[in-house]
């Protein structure tokens, strides 16, 4: 571990002259550029997101965008469940239809929880299966701490964050969704012959601000995640539990103040992508036994790409465990399969292991699930038709003792596995053809 981080960590329930007197109960401040953290106060601390919640709910709704699922003109249905939300809401009515990209402003400038449930629902069926997702991406992401219970930020007392992971989750959206991020920018949004004004106070008053979100509930406090840059210096804090609106801003103005001279305006290659802000990973179950599990097609498709570890050929000591249900990690959460169609999950059925096949097409082996399953992604983004029908998973194995991803797409025959990986790699992607174990 980097020791600026290690620092971080030893100090982080720490009292720093910062927030005391101030505004809040947990903060952080990275460097963009660098990943370095500089500053933190209680960066572990489980909090409760509020409206920081809409971050991921855009950040799952862009995936889909990217995967073609959604444009910003596609109309989605207003249910009772999502009318009924409380405020702050536009008031939508049952069986009415709003577009995609009202939604989206109406989540970034208003915060309205009744546009956050229609998103979910129009997504992952119910709000409840959008809140898996949700949750699966956030651990994917390297968000380790994170939990969400509903798309809203409304109060739950199992949604829980801290500032560490929002922080990531502001880095990912930026750098994974660069073309749609911008829309946190908006400082007002027109609907049905209203104006709403952006929450964020920064984006008026401070130089730079770029978004991204505030969020309040009577149990969270005043919170507020900001992204500013200026010239080449480009810095990312989160402030939760503020005791005001005022005083939470600004916290986050002093804190990013002080911490504009430590800034770098150089910036780190995409191999090192966020490694400081997670920290050293959490080794390995000692279990040999394989894990297998869908893939998250809600995973983002990056556009970075991680760098792979050399395609490994299966040897016969190392089986996959081909079993169609979701899988149950030893010592870990479960994953939840998170299907891009717009239908409740649910438990596969028996013949969804037909959908396996006899043949898989191998994409790359990782040292981590996250970056396995943005290769999934990415590979399926840059083929959508080649791949279309056939399934994404990732299955772990051990190699000198260290646990590898493997990203692979099921569903083939011998030949359309062979084919499929020549297509392929003349798109420049590196793959292989293997016979399912």
């Amino acid at each position: 571990m980097p020791g600026g981080l290690a620092r971080a960590r030893r100090d982080a329930d720490r009292p720093r002259r910062g927030l005391r007197g101030q505004a809040g109960k947990g903060a952080i401040i990275v460097d963009a550029n660098t990943n370095n953290v500089l500053y933190s106060q209680s960066a572990d601390v489980l909090r409760s997101p509020a409206s920081l919640t809409k971050i991921m709910t855009l950040y799952v709704l862009f995936a889909y965008m990217r995967a073609g699922r959604f444009t910003p003109d596609t109309k989605l249905k207003v249910s009772k469940h999502a009318a009924s939300q409380a405020p702050t809401k536009l008031y939508l009515k049952p069986g009415s239809t709003i577009s995609v990209k009202d939604c989206i402003k109406a989540l970034v400038t208003k915060s309205a929880n009744d546009a956050a449930a229609v998103v979910a629902e129009n997504v992952g069926g119910t709000e409840e299966n959008f809140a898996r997702i949700m949750t699966q991406t956030a651990h994917n992401l390297g968000m380790k701490r994170t939990t969400y219970r509903n798309a809203s930020g409304l109060p739950n007392n199992e949604q829980l964050t801290t500032a560490r992971d929002q922080a990531i989750l502001a880095m990912h959206i930026m750098r994974d969704y660069p073309e749609y991020y911008t829309v946190f920018e908006t400082k007002y949004f027109d609907y049905k012959g209203r104006k709403y004004r952006n929450h964020n106070r920064l984006l008026f008053s401070y130089k730079g601000t770029t978004g991204i979100k505030t969020g309040y509930t009577r149990a969270s406090g005043f919170n507020l995640t900001a992204a500013v840059e200026r010239d080449d210096k480009h810095l990312i804090g989160v402030v939760l539990g503020g005791q005001t609106s005022s005083l939470r801003n600004a916290a986050m103005v002093s804190l990013l103040d002080k911490h504009w001279s430590k800034a770098s305006s150089s910036k780190r290659k995409p191999t090192s992508f966020i490694a400081s802000l997670l920290g050293a990973p959490t080794p390995p179950p000692p279990s040999r036994k394989p894990i297998f599990s869908v893939a998250s097609a809600a995973v983002p498709v990056a556009t970075r790409t991680p760098a792979p570890a050399p395609a490994v050929q299966q040897a016969a000591a190392d089986p996959v465990v081909a079993q169609p249900a979701v899988a149950q990690p030893a010592a870990q959460r479960p994953f939840v399969q998170a299907s891009l169609s717009p239908t409740r999950l649910s438990a596969p059925s028996p013949a969804a292991a037909d959908r396996m096949g006899s043949y898989h097409v191998q994409v790359g082996s990782y040292a981590s699930p996250a970056d396995a399953q943005n290769r999934l992604g990415m590979v399926r983004q840059r083929a959508p038709k080649l791949l279309e029908g056939h399934l994404p998973f990732t299955a772990t194995f051990y190699m000198d003792d260290k646990e590898w991803y493997r990203a692979r797409f099921a569903g083939f025959s011998k030949d359309d596995a062979r084919s499929t990986c020549e297509a392929l790699k003349r798109m420049r992607l590196d793959c292989i053809a293997l016979a399912a174990e």
